[in-house]
């Protein structure tokens, strides 16, 4: 009898003996897997390729004198593999405590969150600031995509990665969390337990602004209709192939609310603007606001405790409600700082508005 084999030419079973057939067939199927285990491979570093990383100094803000600087690669647990810049003060001896910061909403960590990395670097911590997957130059496919969940886990990636260098005290880790991932870091610490401490700054509920609109102004008859328009997205970008994204992001047309105006001046501007941010150079696909809108983050915020969180908001900040939602909600210990006159975006880069000090003792006094 003639069988075709993988390659398509037939073999024929007849004049072997069963033992050279057995054999056979034995060695037919450790070569397809073979060959199957060398096409993940290298789609894995084919994947692994299309990252490329810049190693020019790239950030919003001056390079320090007072810290090392290295960029760094790490996977998440879904494989996805995190870019992040690590920081560590000059000259420090033994274990350290560290910080993972992430944020905010639509940044890279050339932005925000390295200034603060930096900034913590030279008070003393090994800091990581990294691009949430999807972003930046971490991986993901497609681009510019968030999820409530992925975003979440590159915190714990990120404290993974940084509780294993030789030089880090891994029961002394915090992380801050700024805008829209100042709700992921809160939700990162209620199920990340190596988590000693969190600080939030300027923070977001993103499920819940997606959900509910500011101020919790949208109607269920409001959100049943977006969620229909979203659905049918949905047909459109599977008939495409692909996702459909937005207009470019905080483009100002005249007319839009101050914090609108914020936004553009920070993203927009020399001030904060860079290639590589969505909020700067790029927008967010049309759907993603689908599973923000069925996961809200916050749910477990009590079960932090008895962890230290501190709060960090803007007196004159559109988002201010979040944060103090949100700390009415949570469990002690807890603290909710108020800096007079700053708006929301003044805590991304104004170092003379940002709290600092307070950030310092905060995690000297809770991570030790």
């Amino acid at each position: 009898m003639n069988k075709p084999d993988i390659s398509g030419h037939a073999i024929t079973y007849q004049d072997k003996p069963d033992a050279e057939r057995r054999n056979f067939l034995k060695m037919s199927l450790i070569g397809i897997v073979t060959l199957l285990a060398g096409a993940l491979t290298m789609n894995q570093a084919f994947a692994e390729s299309q990252i490329q990383l810049s190693d020019k100094w790239d950030k919003t803000f001056a390079q320090s004198s007072k810290v090392d600087h290295k960029k760094v690669t790490f996977k998440n647990r879904y494989g996805i593999t995190l870019v992040a810049d690590l920081y560590q003060p000059k000259n420090a001896s033994g274990k350290q405590a560290a910080i993972v910061i992430g944020g905010p909403f639509g940044a890279v960590k050339e932005q925000s969150s390295g200034l603060y990395a930096q900034t913590m670097a030279e008070r003393g911590f090994i800091t990581l600031a990294f691009d949430p997957s999807y972003t930046g130059e971490s991986g993901g496919e497609p681009r510019n995509v968030a999820s409530p969940d992925i975003n979440t886990e590159d915190f714990s990636a990120a404290v993974d990665f940084i509780g294993l260098q030789p030089n880090v005290d891994r029961e002394r880790i915090g992380i801050i969390g700024i805008c829209g991932w100042g709700g992921m870091a809160l939700n990162a610490t209620a199920v990340d337990k190596r988590i000693k401490a969190v600080a939030t700054s300027t923070m977001y509920d993103m499920t819940r602004v997606m959900s509910k609109g500011y101020n919790d102004s949208v109607t269920l008859e409001q959100r049943t209709q977006r969620l229909e328009q979203l659905s049918q997205q949905r047909w459109k970008d599977a008939e495409n192939g692909g996702p459909t994204y937005g207009p470019v992001a905080n483009e100002l047309k005249g007319g839009e609310a101050q914090f609108l105006v914020d936004y553009h001046d920070y993203y927009r501007t020399p001030r904060g603007y860079h290639p590589r941010a969505v909020n700067s150079n790029g927008s967010w696909t049309l759907t993603t606001p689908l599973s923000f809108m069925n996961m809200p983050i916050l749910t477990y915020i009590k079960e932090i405790s008895p962890r230290p969180i501190l709060f960090i908001h803007g007196e004159k900040a559109h988002s201010r409600y979040f944060s103090e939602t949100a700390y009415a909600a949570a469990a002690q210990p807890k603290e909710l700082m108020i800096i007079p006159g700053a708006n929301h975006t003044d805590l991304y880069d104004r170092v003379n508005v940002i709290p600092f000090d307070k950030l310092t003792a905060f995690f000297s006094t809770n991570l030790k």
